[in-house]
Protein backbone atom coordinates (compact mmCIF):
# COMPACT_ATOMS: atom_id res chain seq x y z
CA UNK A 1 0.00 0.00 0.00
CA UNK A 2 1.35 3.46 -0.91
CA UNK A 3 2.03 6.51 1.71
CA UNK A 4 -0.72 8.46 0.25
CA UNK A 5 -3.27 5.41 0.64
CA UNK A 6 -2.45 4.93 4.18
CA UNK A 7 -2.56 8.75 4.81
CA UNK A 8 -5.89 8.16 3.31
CA UNK A 9 -7.49 5.43 5.69
CA UNK A 10 -5.51 6.81 8.41
CA UNK A 11 -7.60 10.42 7.46
CA UNK A 12 -10.95 8.42 7.96
CA UNK A 13 -10.62 6.89 10.65
CA UNK A 14 -9.54 10.30 11.96
CA UNK A 15 -12.98 11.40 10.08
CA UNK A 16 -15.18 8.78 12.10
CA UNK A 17 -14.13 10.75 15.11
CA UNK A 18 -14.64 13.73 14.24
CA UNK A 19 -17.66 13.59 11.95
CA UNK A 20 -19.76 15.75 14.77
CA UNK A 21 -17.26 18.20 15.22
CA UNK A 22 -18.61 20.51 13.19
CA UNK A 23 -15.96 23.55 14.89
CA UNK A 24 -13.09 21.39 13.87
CA UNK A 25 -11.11 22.98 10.84
CA UNK A 26 -9.19 21.59 7.98
CA UNK A 27 -6.48 22.66 9.75
CA UNK A 28 -7.26 20.87 13.03
CA UNK A 29 -7.97 17.33 11.32
CA UNK A 30 -5.02 17.66 9.07
CA UNK A 31 -2.69 18.12 12.53
CA UNK A 32 -4.05 15.20 14.29
CA UNK A 33 -2.57 13.32 11.32
CA UNK A 34 0.93 15.77 11.63
CA UNK A 35 0.10 17.28 8.15
CA UNK A 36 -0.34 20.79 6.73
CA UNK A 37 -3.30 21.03 5.52
CA UNK A 38 -1.65 21.78 2.47
CA UNK A 39 -0.35 18.20 2.02
CA UNK A 40 -3.09 16.26 3.61
CA UNK A 41 -5.74 18.21 0.70
CA UNK A 42 -2.88 17.53 -1.59
CA UNK A 43 -2.69 13.49 -0.82
CA UNK A 44 -6.42 12.92 -0.29
CA UNK A 45 -7.36 14.67 -3.01
CA UNK A 46 -4.89 12.44 -5.62
CA UNK A 47 -6.58 9.22 -3.82
CA UNK A 48 -9.90 9.63 -2.96
CA UNK A 49 -10.80 12.13 -6.13
CA UNK A 50 -12.55 14.84 -3.74
CA UNK A 51 -10.81 16.87 -1.37
CA UNK A 52 -11.34 16.48 2.69
CA UNK A 53 -13.73 19.54 3.20
CA UNK A 54 -16.31 17.98 0.33
CA UNK A 55 -15.34 14.38 1.22
CA UNK A 56 -16.80 14.94 4.70
CA UNK A 57 -19.47 17.11 3.75
CA UNK A 58 -21.21 13.81 1.58
CA UNK A 59 -20.44 11.38 4.19
CA UNK A 60 -22.71 13.86 6.47
CA UNK A 61 -25.28 14.25 3.84
CA UNK A 62 -25.19 10.61 3.82
CA UNK A 63 -25.01 10.03 7.20
CA UNK A 64 -28.31 12.37 7.12
CA UNK A 65 -30.42 10.08 4.69
CA UNK A 66 -29.74 7.50 6.85
CA UNK A 67 -31.07 9.47 9.78
CA UNK A 68 -33.69 10.15 7.59
CA UNK A 69 -34.77 6.97 6.69
CA UNK A 70 -34.40 5.23 9.88
CA UNK A 71 -35.12 7.79 12.68
CA UNK A 72 -37.95 9.56 13.38
CA UNK A 73 -35.99 12.79 13.62
CA UNK A 74 -37.20 16.35 11.91
CA UNK A 75 -35.92 17.41 8.89
CA UNK A 76 -34.11 20.41 10.46
CA UNK A 77 -32.60 18.34 13.53
CA UNK A 78 -30.81 15.98 11.00
CA UNK A 79 -29.94 19.03 9.12
CA UNK A 80 -28.44 20.61 12.05
CA UNK A 81 -26.53 17.62 12.77
CA UNK A 82 -25.17 17.52 8.76
CA UNK A 83 -23.79 20.45 9.94
CA UNK A 84 -26.17 22.70 7.96
CA UNK A 85 -27.28 26.60 9.69
CA UNK A 86 -30.51 26.22 7.79
CA UNK A 87 -33.35 24.00 6.61
CA UNK A 88 -33.11 25.80 2.91
CA UNK A 89 -28.96 24.95 2.80
CA UNK A 90 -29.97 21.54 3.63
CA UNK A 91 -32.65 20.82 1.32
CA UNK A 92 -30.26 21.88 -1.74
CA UNK A 93 -27.51 20.31 -0.75
CA UNK A 94 -29.30 16.70 -0.37
CA UNK A 95 -31.44 17.45 -4.14
CA UNK A 96 -27.93 17.86 -5.81
CA UNK A 97 -27.07 14.64 -3.82
CA UNK A 98 -30.18 12.30 -4.21
CA UNK A 99 -32.17 14.16 -6.78
CA UNK A 100 -34.80 14.65 -4.49
CA UNK A 101 -35.35 16.92 -1.62
CA UNK A 102 -35.56 15.02 2.11
CA UNK A 103 -39.13 15.54 2.49
CA UNK A 104 -39.78 13.60 -0.71
CA UNK A 105 -36.98 11.22 -0.43
CA UNK A 106 -38.04 10.17 3.08
CA UNK A 107 -41.43 9.11 1.86
CA UNK A 108 -39.48 6.17 -0.56
CA UNK A 109 -35.69 6.37 0.00
CA UNK A 110 -33.80 4.02 -2.12
CA UNK A 111 -30.48 4.80 -1.75
CA UNK A 112 -27.99 5.99 1.41
CA UNK A 113 -24.82 6.84 -1.14
CA UNK A 114 -24.16 9.76 -3.23
CA UNK A 115 -21.43 8.55 -6.20
CA UNK A 116 -17.86 8.71 -5.49
CA UNK A 117 -14.59 8.15 -7.06
CA UNK A 118 -13.04 6.41 -3.78
CA UNK A 119 -15.76 4.39 -2.96
CA UNK A 120 -15.47 5.44 0.39
CA UNK A 121 -18.94 5.92 2.09
CA UNK A 122 -20.94 6.32 5.44
CA UNK A 123 -21.45 2.99 7.05
CA UNK A 124 -24.37 2.84 9.56
CA UNK A 125 -24.61 3.27 12.17
CA UNK A 126 -21.48 5.43 12.95
CA UNK A 127 -18.31 4.60 10.54
CA UNK A 128 -16.73 5.33 6.74
CA UNK A 129 -16.16 1.79 5.17
CA UNK A 130 -13.73 1.65 1.80
CA UNK A 131 -14.59 -1.09 -0.86
CA UNK A 132 -13.51 -4.64 0.29
CA UNK A 133 -9.73 -4.86 -1.52
CA UNK A 134 -11.30 -7.96 -3.16
CA UNK A 135 -14.07 -8.80 -4.77
CA UNK A 136 -16.70 -12.02 -3.22
CA UNK A 137 -17.58 -14.01 -5.77
CA UNK A 138 -20.71 -16.40 -5.46
CA UNK A 139 -18.71 -18.81 -5.36
CA UNK A 140 -16.58 -17.99 -2.17
CA UNK A 141 -20.24 -17.10 -0.63
CA UNK A 142 -21.11 -20.52 -0.75
CA UNK A 143 -18.26 -22.01 0.41
CA UNK A 144 -18.39 -19.49 3.58
CA UNK A 145 -22.14 -20.58 3.88
CA UNK A 146 -20.84 -24.44 4.06
CA UNK A 147 -17.87 -22.95 6.02
CA UNK A 148 -20.62 -20.99 8.85
CA UNK A 149 -22.63 -24.74 8.85
CA UNK A 150 -19.64 -26.31 9.70
CA UNK A 151 -18.32 -23.79 12.46
CA UNK A 152 -21.95 -23.32 13.90
CA UNK A 153 -22.18 -27.32 14.80
CA UNK A 154 -19.24 -27.78 16.31
CA UNK A 155 -20.05 -24.29 18.62
CA UNK A 156 -23.73 -26.27 19.29
CA UNK A 157 -21.76 -29.77 20.30
CA UNK A 158 -19.30 -27.39 22.49
CA UNK A 159 -22.56 -25.80 24.16
CA UNK A 160 -24.72 -28.80 24.86
CA UNK A 161 -21.69 -30.32 26.52
CA UNK A 162 -22.68 -28.22 29.81
CA UNK A 163 -26.26 -29.82 29.20
CA UNK A 164 -27.15 -32.85 31.20
CA UNK A 165 -28.74 -36.10 29.49
CA UNK A 166 -31.94 -35.28 30.52
CA UNK A 167 -32.20 -31.60 28.77
CA UNK A 168 -30.39 -33.69 25.33
CA UNK A 169 -33.07 -36.00 25.59
CA UNK A 170 -35.75 -33.63 26.14
CA UNK A 171 -38.25 -33.70 23.11
CA UNK A 172 -38.61 -30.72 20.80
CA UNK A 173 -41.67 -29.50 18.65
CA UNK A 174 -41.04 -26.61 16.85
CA UNK A 175 -43.24 -28.05 13.89
CA UNK A 176 -40.12 -27.83 11.96
CA UNK A 177 -39.01 -31.70 11.43
CA UNK A 178 -41.47 -34.33 10.19
CA UNK A 179 -41.31 -36.27 13.54
CA UNK A 180 -40.77 -33.52 16.01
CA UNK A 181 -41.94 -36.07 18.88
CA UNK A 182 -38.39 -37.97 18.55
CA UNK A 183 -36.32 -34.76 17.83
CA UNK A 184 -34.13 -33.86 20.95
CA UNK A 185 -30.66 -31.56 20.86
CA UNK A 186 -28.62 -35.24 20.81
CA UNK A 187 -30.72 -36.72 18.10
CA UNK A 188 -30.62 -33.16 15.94
CA UNK A 189 -27.14 -32.61 16.56
CA UNK A 190 -25.61 -36.53 15.47
CA UNK A 191 -27.86 -35.62 12.39
CA UNK A 192 -26.10 -32.32 11.58
CA UNK A 193 -23.05 -34.03 11.79
CA UNK A 194 -24.40 -37.28 10.09
CA UNK A 195 -25.84 -35.33 6.68
CA UNK A 196 -21.77 -34.76 6.58
CA UNK A 197 -20.77 -38.43 7.09
CA UNK A 198 -23.80 -39.71 5.03
CA UNK A 199 -22.39 -37.48 1.57
CA UNK A 200 -18.72 -38.28 2.62
CA UNK A 201 -19.57 -42.15 2.67
CA UNK A 202 -21.65 -41.70 -0.56
CA UNK A 203 -19.05 -39.88 -2.24
CA UNK A 204 -16.82 -42.50 -1.94
CA UNK A 205 -19.19 -45.25 -2.87
CA UNK A 206 -18.88 -46.59 1.26
CA UNK A 207 -22.21 -47.67 3.27
CA UNK A 208 -23.02 -45.18 6.12
CA UNK A 209 -24.33 -47.06 9.22
CA UNK A 210 -27.15 -44.49 10.75
CA UNK A 211 -27.30 -46.42 13.78
CA UNK A 212 -24.35 -44.39 15.40
CA UNK A 213 -27.13 -41.81 15.74
CA UNK A 214 -28.92 -43.51 18.30
CA UNK A 215 -28.03 -42.11 21.70
CA UNK A 216 -24.37 -40.38 20.30
CA UNK A 217 -22.57 -39.64 22.67
CA UNK A 218 -20.85 -35.72 23.32
CA UNK A 219 -17.55 -37.07 22.96
CA UNK A 220 -18.30 -39.27 19.67
CA UNK A 221 -20.18 -35.66 18.06
CA UNK A 222 -16.99 -33.85 19.00
CA UNK A 223 -14.55 -36.66 17.16
CA UNK A 224 -16.51 -37.37 14.39
CA UNK A 225 -17.64 -34.16 13.18
CA UNK A 226 -14.52 -33.11 13.75
CA UNK A 227 -13.29 -35.51 11.44
CA UNK A 228 -16.12 -35.98 8.52
CA UNK A 229 -16.39 -31.71 9.01
CA UNK A 230 -12.75 -31.18 7.50
CA UNK A 231 -13.52 -33.60 4.66
CA UNK A 232 -16.40 -32.74 3.79
CA UNK A 233 -15.48 -29.32 3.34
CA UNK A 234 -12.74 -30.09 1.22
CA UNK A 235 -14.84 -32.24 -0.86
CA UNK A 236 -16.83 -28.36 -0.53
CA UNK A 237 -14.07 -25.93 -1.78
CA UNK A 238 -12.52 -28.64 -4.43
CA UNK A 239 -15.65 -28.82 -6.34
CA UNK A 240 -15.52 -24.97 -6.05
CA UNK A 241 -12.42 -24.35 -7.15
CA UNK A 242 -12.45 -26.31 -10.13
CA UNK A 243 -15.98 -25.72 -11.19
CA UNK A 244 -17.65 -28.74 -10.61
CA UNK A 245 -21.07 -27.94 -9.75
CA UNK A 246 -22.88 -29.67 -12.54
CA UNK A 247 -21.44 -32.31 -12.15
CA UNK A 248 -23.09 -35.51 -11.37
CA UNK A 249 -21.68 -38.61 -8.99
CA UNK A 250 -23.77 -41.69 -8.54
CA UNK A 251 -24.72 -42.42 -4.56
CA UNK A 252 -24.50 -46.40 -4.92
CA UNK A 253 -26.21 -46.45 -0.97
CA UNK A 254 -29.37 -45.59 -2.18
CA UNK A 255 -31.84 -48.32 -3.11
CA UNK A 256 -31.78 -48.12 -6.21
CA UNK A 257 -28.90 -46.44 -6.50
CA UNK A 258 -29.43 -41.96 -7.29
CA UNK A 259 -27.61 -39.66 -9.43
CA UNK A 260 -26.66 -36.28 -7.99
CA UNK A 261 -25.42 -33.18 -8.98
CA UNK A 262 -22.21 -31.94 -6.73
CA UNK A 263 -24.21 -28.52 -6.34
CA UNK A 264 -27.03 -30.04 -5.35
CA UNK A 265 -25.90 -32.27 -2.97
CA UNK A 266 -24.46 -28.84 -1.21
CA UNK A 267 -27.86 -27.37 -1.43
CA UNK A 268 -29.45 -30.02 0.24
CA UNK A 269 -27.08 -30.17 3.02
CA UNK A 270 -27.27 -26.38 3.77
CA UNK A 271 -31.17 -26.23 3.08
CA UNK A 272 -31.56 -29.23 5.58
CA UNK A 273 -28.91 -28.21 8.28
CA UNK A 274 -30.66 -24.81 8.25
CA UNK A 275 -33.90 -25.87 9.95
CA UNK A 276 -32.17 -28.61 12.47
CA UNK A 277 -29.77 -25.43 13.53
CA UNK A 278 -32.76 -23.49 14.17
CA UNK A 279 -34.12 -26.20 16.25
CA UNK A 280 -31.11 -26.47 18.32
CA UNK A 281 -30.24 -22.67 19.07
CA UNK A 282 -33.65 -22.49 20.10
CA UNK A 283 -33.53 -25.51 22.44
CA UNK A 284 -30.35 -24.30 23.72
CA UNK A 285 -31.73 -21.06 24.49
CA UNK A 286 -34.19 -22.26 26.67
CA UNK A 287 -32.13 -24.20 28.40
CA UNK A 288 -30.18 -20.79 29.08
CA UNK A 289 -27.68 -20.89 26.89
CA UNK A 290 -28.00 -17.95 24.11
CA UNK A 291 -24.83 -16.96 23.24
CA UNK A 292 -25.14 -18.20 19.51
CA UNK A 293 -28.48 -16.50 18.73
CA UNK A 294 -30.47 -17.54 15.97
CA UNK A 295 -27.60 -19.05 14.83
CA UNK A 296 -27.87 -16.69 11.86
CA UNK A 297 -25.42 -16.37 9.26
CA UNK A 298 -25.89 -12.70 7.62
CA UNK A 299 -23.05 -11.27 9.42
CA UNK A 300 -20.32 -14.15 9.97
CA UNK A 301 -20.18 -14.55 5.98
CA UNK A 302 -19.22 -11.04 5.88
CA UNK A 303 -16.57 -10.95 8.11
CA UNK A 304 -12.95 -12.20 7.04
CA UNK A 305 -12.38 -15.64 6.76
Amino acid sequence: MSTAQDTFREFLEVLTDALDEHDASAEDLAGRLYLSRFHLDRLVSSVAGEPPARLRRRLLLERAAYRLATTDLAIIDVAVEAGYASHEAFTRAFERGFGRPPSRWRIRPDRFTVDAPSGAHFHPPGSIRLPAPTKVSSMDLLIRMVEHHVWLTEQMIDRAARLPDVALDEPIDYGLDDDPEVMTIRRLLSRLVGQMDMWNSALAHQEYDFGIETHESIASLRSRCAEQSGVYLDHVRRTVSEGRLEDTFVDSTCTPAAVFTYGGMIAHVLTFAAHRRTMVVRALDAHGITDLGWGDPMRWVAEPA
